[in-house]
């Protein structure tokens, strides 16, 4: 299935000098400036984990905890991720995650930074970043977490809605799994809901599990 092109794309080697490695993308990607995002972000959120992990989620942007962490995963949508691998028998110590976007996007409510979704410009800026950590970490299957993520992946047409849980070919990647965001299982309106949303979540992940054998 063909897939519309994101645009953008840039080599490694324009990134980094010599053998691109993640230490050196991540000491690049704190400099970076291709769009407008790291004036408001506390810091550049890069990707962590293991540099050949057989999975590498990709989530949408850093929250307000790891905008100020500088880690990805690490709030509350994080923990639902790792319940989430954990049930599916996937070992998140074992994987690698990211996002589609680097920088924190924001906007002042109060004293609260309120999360705003990044928009088609902002996700193509990034991606060369996204690209280089698929090159580097060569995983064996690619999660695409939500909308943002799966539309970077996929393409703009994409539609979680529709092919969440399936195996679709990226030109990023030859084997990609698209699934909700963990937020949006938060964002449930009651327990029963968060029940039956964290249920299709896993069995979004069990489908990797058995890609990962």
């Amino acid at each position: 299935m063909p897939h519309e092109p994101t645009g953008n794309r840039a080599s490694v080697s324009t990134l980094v000098e010599g053998r691109p490695t993640l230490p050196k993308l991540r000491e690049a990607a704190a400099r970076c400036r291709r769009c407008h995002l790291w004036e408001r972000g506390t810091q550049t959120v890069f990707g962590e984990g293991r540099a050949r992990a057989s999975v590498l989620l990709v989530g949408e942007q850093p929250g307000n905890e790891e905008d100020l962490a500088g880690r990805p995963f690490v709030g509350p949508a994080g923990r639902v991720l790792d319940e989430g691998l954990d049930a599916a028998g996937i070992d998140r110590d074992a994987a690698y995650v990211t996002n589609a976007v680097k920088h924190f996007k924001w906007e002042p409510k109060g004293k609260r930074r309120i999360h705003q979704k990044p928009n088609w410009t902002e996700m193509t800026a990034c991606r060369p970043w996204l690209e280089a950590e698929l090159e580097v970490v060569k995983p064996e299957v690619v999660v695409a977490l939500g909308a943002t993520a799966a539309q970077t992946l996929l393409g703009r047409s994409f539609r979680v809605t529709k092919q969440r849980g399936e195996l679709v070919e990226s030109e990023l990647h030859p084997r990609v799994v698209a699934t909700v965001h963990p937020s949006s299982i938060l964002r449930a309106p009651d327990r029963d809901a968060r029940r039956a949303a964290m249920e299709d979540f896993v069995e979004d992940l069990r489908v990797v599990a058995k890609l990962l054998g």
